[in-house]
């Protein structure tokens, strides 16, 4: 059996998504997961935050899209034991011009990782991978959805949140009934919870209301040492792990694993 495949998408920026993604498999991994980061955003800061430079990213996630490279030829080990990544660059920009017109368009990705048995880290098969998504619904996003088994949605606590979420929800209905009929959304996570804030819980009751199991337990607070973090290359559990923020991504890790066991058992 592969690897669960879990898209982290929203379109909108400043959510936490990658945040999100760093820390998830960082955490992941923590509890002997071999995690894959695909790092799909050109402006490549899941890359950057989990310490991967610019001048090391010679193969990228560009040249699997174009299919110059494979999965296993494109990742690169990182200092988090047990997790790999592969790295973007800008010129991922370049990949709906060059391959808009092409049938396979949609499914450069779910291709690539059809591939994924080849790599192996620390002697071992991968068992999660995480794509970090671009905050916008482009060509990207729909190959990350196309090759993903779910999408988690950072979703942070914000007046607008559930006006943004309704739109990717349609999209994600749009891609399963088109593209991958097998997509669902493995939860919804709150982030930059400000327990002071009454806008924060308003707006968590409010997502909770209406989106009920989906929404993860564990809710990923606002955090000094989450934003301090990847100024440093590492993720929030290498950077603090006593850190509120880090201990909510050990307990979300927890619950994507629950809910994936509860999945197979189904």
């Amino acid at each position: 059996m592969g690897p669960r495949v879990l898209a982290l998408a929203n379109q909108k920026g400043g959510v936490g998504k990658t945040t999100t993604a760093i820390n998830l498999a960082t955490a992941l991994a923590a509890v002997n997961e071999r995690v894959l980061i695909v790092d799909i955003d050109p402006q490549g800061n899941a890359s950057t935050g989990i310490g991967i430079s610019r001048r090391d990213r010679e193969i990228s996630t560009y040249d699997v899209l174009m299919g110059d490279r494979s999965i296993a030829e494109a990742a690169v080990m990182t200092e988090v034991p047990n997790v790999a990544v592969v790295p973007s660059t800008l010129d991922l920009l370049g990949v709906e011009p060059s391959v808009g017109g092409s049938p396979d368009r949609a499914f450069r990705l779910r291709d690539a990782l059809a591939r994924i048995d080849e790599l192996q880290i620390n002697g071992g098969k991968v068992s999660y991978v995480l794509i970090d998504c671009p905050p916008s619904l482009n060509l990207l996003t729909i190959n990350a959805m196309a090759a993903a088994d779910a999408v988690l949605v950072p979703l942070q606590c914000e007046f607008f949140a559930l006006e943004g979420l309704s739109q990717l929800l349609a999209t994600i209905e749009q891609i399963r009934s088109s593209l991958n009929a097998r997509l669902h959304i493995q939860g919804v996570v709150m982030t930059m919870y400000d327990q002071r804030n009454n806008l924060s819980e308003q707006v968590l009751q409010d997502v909770r209301r209406e989106m009920g199991d989906l929404v993860y337990g564990t809710v990923i607070p606002r955090n000094v040492r989450l934003s301090e973090a990847p100024s440093y290359g590492k993720p929030a559990l290498l950077y603090d792990l006593k850190c509120a923020g880090s201990q909510a991504y050990l307990r979300l890790a927890t619950e994507v694993i629950r809910r994936e066991r509860q999945l197979n058992a189904a």
